[in-house]
């Protein structure tokens, strides 16, 4: 898929971020390579000027900022948010199943995915395992990715299902339960999986306290299109945004301003989790940064008041051959730029005074972008946006780049609103 510098970076993210945990392993070393340290919530810190800095929170969500060489008494604060997470499959504990000599998994379902593009795919594995240690609140933790296609989930053929293009509802429990193997030896039936997750984790099965494992689509991105403008892979929604905030906070930062970026895992649930936007933590982040910078709570406050976030999540693309399910004026196609998503409902975070300072950076510096709505009879998806803004009352705009077939196990985009969106999201930072 390598054609351009944006491209490449993109698709390596989306290669491996098979997981919230591998996201935010691949936003650390991309972190690191730019010059960021990293810190801990749990310690002292000491932010210098002209540096930048990152913190892990929980494994699965990541902040990073940078800070000014110059900072004055009432330093600017400007924010990008973006999610770690997709919705897939997840591994159950005890997830050994036998049918007749088949060995499956017991899974369930996160979030929203459409369920039927999972079927008769090369699927894979990925997450955190939880190893026993000396010291039992501290059990290592291993990040684990299988790589290879160990699973699938074969659809029932037509001559069994004659109805099938009719349209067939897949019951989560009897029908997504991933094929692993052919169990060959009875001993094998409740154990096929454990030992192979023993083996990736290089431990012993007993060892094993417990996992966090998402199924994901081994698939890697392609490039398609008659001139190759479209970019189809799994995780476009919401590794494109993610991207977007990691390319911007290492571009350089402002004088007397800081740039901070949260990648949250979790929206695709809901966000209320200890690592999601609704959580408290980013409050705590953001009070412990102002206060390792010398400033007093009031003076935290008045800054956080007069901060700035872009929201970036992707928008839904006019459907080639349902353009009926979008709004009758303001639609999106492929290769539009930047979408600025609008909703009366603050469904999306909308301001106008907002959305003319971002509609304002696009005209000076010939960003392409353009205004989404749903219809007004069909309900949208929400984003981090509206949380982020309620939590932390500061001016937010929700945007970021239309796709197609969203939160299937494959999407598509087209490459050049990616361009558009780092260019972006880059600019925010620095102007």
């Amino acid at each position: 898929m390598n054609q351009n510098t944006y491209l490449e970076g993109l698709e390596e993210l989306l290669k491996a971020g098979v997981s919230p945990y591998h996201c935010v392993l691949h936003a650390s070393r991309m972190l690191e390579e730019a010059g960021f340290t990293e810190l801990a919530l749990t310690e002292t810190w000491k932010p210098e000027p002209g540096h930048g800095y990152f913190v892990r929170l929980f494994d699965s969500t990541l902040a990073a900022f940078t800070v000014g060489e110059h900072l004055t008494e009432r330093p600017s604060l400007r924010m990008e948010a973006a999610h770690t997470d997709w919705p897939c499959l997840r591994i159950k504990p005890s997830p050994e199943v036998t049918s007749g000599r088949y060995g499956k998994l017991n899974a369930e379902v996160y979030g929203s995915p459409i369920l039927n593009t999972w079927m008769d795919r090369p699927l894979s594995m990925a997450g955190k395992v939880s190893i026993a240690g000396p010291d039992p609140f501290r059990p290592r933790i291993r990040f684990i990715d299988f790589k290879e296609p160990l699973l699938v989930i074969p659809n029932l053929a037509i001559h069994m299902n004659r109805e099938v293009n009719d349209g067939v509802k897949l019951n989560p429990q009897t029908d997504l339960l991933p094929l692993m193997t052919v169990i060959t030896e009875e001993p094998d039936k409740d154990c096929f999986f454990l030992n192979r997750l023993a083996q990736e984790a290089d431990c012993a099965p007993e060892e094993i306290l417990d996992y966090e494992l998402c199924v994901y689509n081994g698939e890697p991105p392609v490039l398609t299109g008659l001139n190759h403008e479209f970019i189809s892979s799994p995780r476009l929604d919401n590794l494109t945004s993610v991207y977007a905030c990691l390319t911007a906070v290492t571009a350089g930062y402002r004088e007397n301003g800081i740039n901070l970026i949260f990648l949250y895992d979790n929206e695709e649930i809901g966000s209320r989790t200890k690592q999601g936007a609704s959580s408290s933590v980013t409050e705590r982040m953001l009070e412990k940064l102002f206060l390792s910078l010398c400033y007093d709570r009031e003076t935290y406050l008045d800054i956080v008041m007069d901060a700035f976030l872009l929201s970036m999540d992707v928008a839904h693309a006019l459907h080639p051959n349902h353009p009926e399910k979008c709004d009758i004026k303001n639609q999106i196609c492929l290769g539009d730029g930047v979408t600025l998503k609008m909703s009366s409902s603050q469904s999306y975070s909308t301001d106008a005074s907002c959305i003319g300072v971002v509609e304002s950076l696009c005209r000076s510096r010939e960003i392409p972008c353009k205004k989404f709505s749903n219809r007004s009879d069909m309900r949208g998806g929400s984003t981090l946006g509206a949380i982020s803004s309620a939590m932390l009352s500061v001016r937010t705009v929700d945007l970021g780049i239309a796709i197609l077939a969203m939160h299937s196990a494959r999407e598509l985009m087209a490459h050049k609103d990616q361009e558009a969106l780092d260019a972006l999201a880059s600019a925010f930072f620095l102007a």
